[in-house]
């Protein structure tokens, strides 16, 4: 499977007056879009500051926050059960600048081509891979951790840092995504892991800005990081306020970012 990821301005894209525009084309054909530039400076250097401090918090506290996944298809790849990636979910439970991020206009406008209007925040992830330890995460898909009725649920990750294989950017299986929902494929698996050897996969390297944009049933990893540079990014878990969230294993926010939840019941907004 082979792709070159979009490289054009995200402006000229959004701008698009095409039927269907060109990120929204290449995000069917290959299950994933780079949207180059998408988080303007200033917004990078707030965002990656409440990063700093939300990792600085997590690291004095006694809690887990390690979340290298103890499986040997992870070992198999990065070599080191010491490696880690520190990780919590709901950056906006900790800053008031994500949160207002997750509202800018821009990045809805993004969003919109791939979803439609209606646009519903799953969670967040924050994801640091430390210099020189930084561990890696084998092929998966991410929908059996948190599926939906028709799968309209999407992973955007927002890179604060430069990203490329030395210090563990991601890494995607072009056209993936149209082998729909596979079994034993949340990583654990080595058969599975097997079936989508690294080298099939496209280097999506990123500078601070950019924004990955891929379908949940796009199978992606990551390589460790062994650079002398820390990775930093946030994923962001978003799906189309007409799909039917069903149960699983993460927390699910149903906060609307755009437009609306059709799918929401009182009982349902009670629990969220």
């Amino acid at each position: 499977m082979t792709a070159t990821p979009s490289a054009s301005p995200a402006a000229s894209l959004l701008n698009s007056s095409s039927s269907e525009s060109a990120p929204a084309a290449f995000f069917r054909e290959h299950g994933y879009w780079i949207a180059r530039g998408l988080v303007d400076p200033q917004a990078i250097t707030d965002l990656t500051r409440d990063f700093d401090r939300t990792v600085s918090q997590m690291e004095a506290s006694s809690e887990h926050i390690n979340a290298r996944w103890r499986y040997d298809t992870t070992t198999a790849v990065d070599g080191d059960p010491q490696a880690c990636v520190i990780h919590t979910h709901q950056i906006q439970k900790y800053s008031a600048a994500w949160m207002r991020w997750l509202l800018d206009e821009r990045w809805l406008d993004a969003c919109e081509l791939l979803l439609g209007p209606d646009i519903v925040l799953h969670h967040t992830k924050l994801f640091l891979k430390p210099a020189g330890r930084g561990a890696a995460f084998p092929p998966h898909q991410d929908w059996s951790y948190f599926p939906t009725a028709a799968h309209q649920m999407i992973a955007a990750t927002v890179a604060l840092t430069s990203a490329d294989d030395a210090n563990g950017c991601l890494r995607l299986w072009p056209g993936s995504h149209k082998l729909g929902p596979l079994p034993a494929s949340n990583g654990a698996d080595g058969a599975f892991a097997a079936r989508f050897p690294f080298a099939d996969s496209i280097v999506a390297e990123v500078q601070p800005g950019d924004v990955v944009f891929f379908s949940y049933l796009t199978v992606h990893g990551s390589l460790p990081n062994t650079s002398p540079r820390p990775r930093k990014s946030v994923l962001v878990q978003l799906h189309s306020g007409g799909d039917l969230l069903e149960t699983g294993g993460h927390p699910a926010s149903e906060i609307v970012l755009r437009g609306w939840n059709h799918r929401m019941t009182r009982e349902r907004a009670d629990a969220s």
